[in-house]
């Protein structure tokens, strides 16, 4: 765990200690602007706190407090705070990988009920790599190389429905190199027409594999994506992959 985390979780265990140490020091009414943006620090630490799952021993954090500025003898020595501070980063470390590996299995699991029902639909192609593409609209134009750059509309969902990007509704397409993308949109792609309108169901391993992709991708999740092949060739008024299209960027090794 970096020192910058630990010292934000150690900051928000005082902030909630001192909160809870008296009944009569209960704010119930921010009357200054001190106040107003200590609670709103507060606010900000408890949430992170809460969302790490760390449970605070008020009592020893109180006591760590008064004899820290009170000169009194520690409890611990600069080593064994070294110690402690080693074991609590290595046991959060063993709880988010254990985390990520339930996830990880779960969304294996549904991608896979998912494309297997998606693959018996009517004008779904299954490829060899395992995408399953279907058209939605046949264009008429050339279909690009993995070399060209492409200027495309999309719109990527997770197999529940739920969005994580939209070129449609931010009024402005994206352009990108077709080999400079995930697997799954190289290949598709490059079966598509120029004014062709598509749905690509991606699996995991063509997708973002077991690292997700954000805070919107999961671990090892399947995605859905609505293309459009606009153009072949580099469009000026389009916007970068870089700036929209991380959902589709291939991801970094």
């Amino acid at each position: 765990m970096k020192k910058s985390l630990l010292s934000s979780v150690l900051s928000v265990a005082v902030f909630l200690a001192l909160a809870g140490c008296s009944s009569k020091d209960k704010v119930t009414q921010l009357s200054t602007q001190d106040q107003k943006v200590s609670y709103m620090f507060g606010l900000n630490m408890g949430g992170y706190l809460k969302k790490l799952g760390i449970n605070v021993d008020k009592a020893a954090l109180l006591q760590a407090i008064n004899d820290t500025l009170s000169g009194a003898k520690l409890l611990l020595t600069p080593q064994e705070v070294a110690a402690v501070q080693q074991e609590f980063s290595q046991k959060m470390q063993e709880q988010q990988m254990a985390k990520t590996k339930a996830a990880s299995e779960k969304n294996g699991k549904e991608g896979e009920e998912f494309l297997k029902k998606n693959k018996g639909e009517k004008g779904v192609v299954t490829t060899p790599s395992g995408l399953q593409y279907q058209i939605l609209t046949q264009g008429s134009g050339p279909k690009p190389k993995a070399t060209d750059m492409v200027t495309v509309n999309y719109r990527g969902t997770l197999i529940d429905g739920k969005e994580f990007d939209n070129s449609y509704s931010r009024g402005q397409p994206a352009t990108f190199p077709v080999n400079g993308v995930i697997p799954g949109w190289t290949e598709g792609l490059q079966l598509m027409n120029v004014g062709t309108k598509a749905k690509f169901v991606v699996p995991a391993n063509l997708g973002y594999g077991e690292r997700g992709a954000g805070q919107e991708i999961g671990p090892n999740q399947t995605l859905v994506f609505e293309v459009e092949l606009l153009s072949i060739g580099p469009n000026k008024t389009a916007a970068p992959a870089a700036a929209v299209a991380a959902p589709a960027a291939k991801p970094k090794k």
